[in-house]
């Protein structure tokens, strides 16, 4: 796993990523809010569903509320040099919680934004109803006359658009296997909110700027006050104004407005492309064919002799050829135009998760796994059944396009 050296010029970006998300809830302590508060056009009042999850075993909200002084104390009375980050909503300060003395990022909701503040209350709703290694942590909020403030953990490493696409003089890029964990604890992040989450919820803004990294490059999702309640009963969809972020949006839903999960999951696969290229969804300083990475892309996903086209040139070609191929088939198959053909998240973990290990790390440790001639795998059986269970599945999905299947199963074998 790739070490960065330093962490000056990121933590000045820290929470940029985290201010996009600033949105706030009446106080509610004790017992489970209703979530009509911000779905009013989803559901009936009467009807609306309260999201739980299997593994919190309750709804209740644990956020603490803080007042504006504390938090003004906690930032220097939010004084320039603690200011991390600023998005569409807010600015966000490193601050310190005076009782506990814990490093948090406070996010300072503009007062004018009417579209802030309904975001402000979907954020401290959805964080205080799901938890998760993965999930961003929402430890309080401030909801003081007319000020809106949430206060999260801090993840000192700031954004993956800091390490991946926003990279410093002299700043270390991403390995692969750093690169390729990222995507694995995304997905997983992703994975609880679709398969764990009930009703099951669509995040709707996944972004490299909205996954964010601790001392350790975990990665974490945030930002949630675009996030909806997914379709329940016998619906197949919810329906919403067109929002997200442009490049990661699904076609389907630019069309029609209509979300289901299968939208975060092409988010997801443009996500999995940035990483694995090292290149913005968008990016305008290229020439024209090459401004829409989705785009630019494609053509390459027709041919797998083209794959190491797509690796980002940062990486020197130190990476696994069997896992470029089957990260970049995963990508297509994530970013296919029909969205009932793109995988569940659930398929995506697994066929991710053995390629976020680094051998070389696996054999510092236990000194019994060694690399191939080839450097691509080594010899822990475990570890072999695991990829080749993956590829199987990769291949599985391939299958159900016929358009894609035989460039898929070409991909990954």
């Amino acid at each position: 796993m790739g070490c960065l050296s330093c962490f000056t010029s990121s933590e000045k970006k820290a929470a940029k990523r985290q201010t996009n998300s600033c949105r706030n809830d009446q106080p509610c302590n004790k017992t489970p809010p209703t979530i009509e508060v911000f779905l009013p056009q989803q559901h009936p009042p009467e009807t609306i569903p309260k999201p739980s999850t299997s593994e919190t075993g309750n709804n209740n909200i644990a956020a603490e509320t803080f007042t504006f002084r504390q938090l003004a104390t906690a930032t220097r009375n939010f004084r320039q040099e603690c200011l991390i980050g600023e998005g569409g909503f807010g600015r966000v300060y490193k601050g310190k919680l005076e009782k506990t003395g814990q490093d948090v990022a406070v996010k300072q909701l503009d007062r004018n934004g009417l579209q802030g503040n309904r975001e402000f209350l979907v954020e401290v709703l959805m964080l205080s109803l799901l938890h998760h290694p993965n999930l961003v942590n929402l430890i309080g909020y401030c909801s003081d006359g007319d000020q809106r403030l949430l206060v999260y953990e801090y993840m000192p490493l700031g954004s993956l658009e800091d390490h991946l696409l926003d990279i410093s003089p002299g700043q270390k890029p991403l390995d692969w296997y750093a690169r390729m964990k990222i995507a694995v604890d995304a997905a997983k992040g992703l994975e609880y909110l679709h398969d764990k989450a009930n009703p099951p919820v669509i995040y709707r803004d996944l972004k490299s700027s909205n996954i964010l990294l601790d001392e350790e490059l975990k990665a974490k999702l945030s930002d949630f006050g675009l996030a909806k309640l997914g379709p329940v009963g016998d619906k197949t969809h919810v329906s919403s104004r067109v929002m997200g972020t442009y490049g990661y949006c699904a076609p389907e839903y630019q069309r029609t407005g209509q979300l289901t999960v299968k939208s975060d999951i092409y988010s997801f696969g443009v996500v999995l492309l940035e990483l694995i290229t090292g290149r913005r969804a968008i990016d305008t300083t290229r020439p024209n064919k090459e401004q829409n990475l989705v785009t630019w892309a494609q053509p390459m996903f027709k041919d797998p002799s083209r794959f190491p086209e797509l690796a980002d040139p940062l990486l020197g070609g130190d990476f696994p050829l069997k896992g470029l191929q089957q990260a970049v088939a995963i990508s297509a198959m994530c970013l296919q135009e029909e969205a009932e053909v793109r995988p569940l998240i659930r398929d995506v973990v697994s066929a991710l998760s053995c390629l976020g290990n680094d051998p070389d790390a696996n054999t510092a440790s236990s000194g019994s796994a060694s690399m191939e001639s080839d450097g691509e795998s080594y010899d822990d059986e475990l570890g072999r059944e695991e990829r080749q269970r993956a590829v199987a599945e990769a291949m599985e999905w391939g299958s159900n396009s016929r358009r894609n299947k035989a460039q898929t199963h070409s991909a990954v074998l």
